[in-house]
């Protein structure tokens, strides 16, 4: 007897009990993935190794391109199946143009959004820690805090130490904007001498960034999860009730007709 082919959409064979094919080749392919559990759809953006700018890095450096995280997020916010966005960060900073421009558009998302820093979240990877509605950290990770840096040929003349304040200032306004720390306070971290070996500013872990106010909270996993349900509940119960809203409107016009 010849067994009917089983469909795509049946979980892989691959040592993922759970998974199905599509959702193996999604996290392959761009390090994300949709799953629908009991409670709500959620997507999983993971943000890792190196933000990739304008210039590609080589092959063997781990890296997050824009241009494929920048689609996902638009595609999230208009999909009526997704109802939350979970983060997961664990990099050494990049391009501070691309990282920005990830971090804006996680900032104005409508939907409930949830980032935890797994490992490390540095430099420009604290905007992208910011940005969400609520940000977690894991007690062993760690966020570096530095000035600007820029590769390639530097002019020295003045203008180019003021074109480095300015791109610092929008970080500044952009991390202040988005968690509880003060600009003076963050640029004080920025600025630090004596703690970084070859480098000037800060290096904080897990407590310290929630006791500074620029993370919200400590914790893992699960905690993150809880948070992102309890934000998408919410949202459904506003709905539910302006939905009411506007029936009882409706019927109410009918009524005076």
């Amino acid at each position: 007897m010849d067994f009917p082919t089983p469909l795509p959409n049946n979980p892989a064979e691959n040592g993922d009990p759970g998974l199905t094919d599509r959702q193996v080749n999604q996290i392959e392919a761009l390090g994300a993935i949709t799953e629908k559990g009991s409670r709500h759809s959620i997507h999983c953006l993971t943000i890792v190794g190196q933000i990739e700018g304008h210039m590609t890095l080589p092959p063997q450096n781990k890296a997050t391109s824009y241009e494929h995280v920048l689609p996902q997020l638009a595609a999230i916010e208009e999909s009526p199946e997704i109802e939350g966005l979970l983060i997961l960060l664990n990099t050494m900073g990049g391009d501070v143009e691309a990282g920005l421009a990830i971090a804006e558009i996680i900032c104005s998302m409508r939907k409930p959004t949830v980032s935890l820093v797994l490992g490390g979240g540095h430099s420009i990877g604290v905007p992208l820690a910011v940005a969400a509605d609520i940000s977690f950290i894991v007690p062993s990770a760690a966020m570096t805090i530095h000035p600007v840096r820029m590769n390639g040929l530097v002019i020295g003349v003045p203008q180019t130490y003021y074109y480095f304040e300015k791109v610092q200032e929008r970080i500044i306004r952009f991390v202040t904007c988005n968690s509880k720390i003060s600009a003076e306070k963050y640029r004080e971290l920025m600025l630090k001498t004596g703690e970084l070996t070859t480098d000037i500013g800060s290096l904080i872990y897990g407590e310290e960034a929630v006791s500074l106010g620029l993370i919200d909270r400590l914790g893992g996993l699960s905690d993150a999860l809880d948070a992102l349900h309890q934000m998408i509940d919410e949202n459904r119960a506003k709905k539910r009730a302006q939905l009411k809203k506007y029936f009882r409107r409706a019927k109410k016009a009918d009524q005076e007709k």
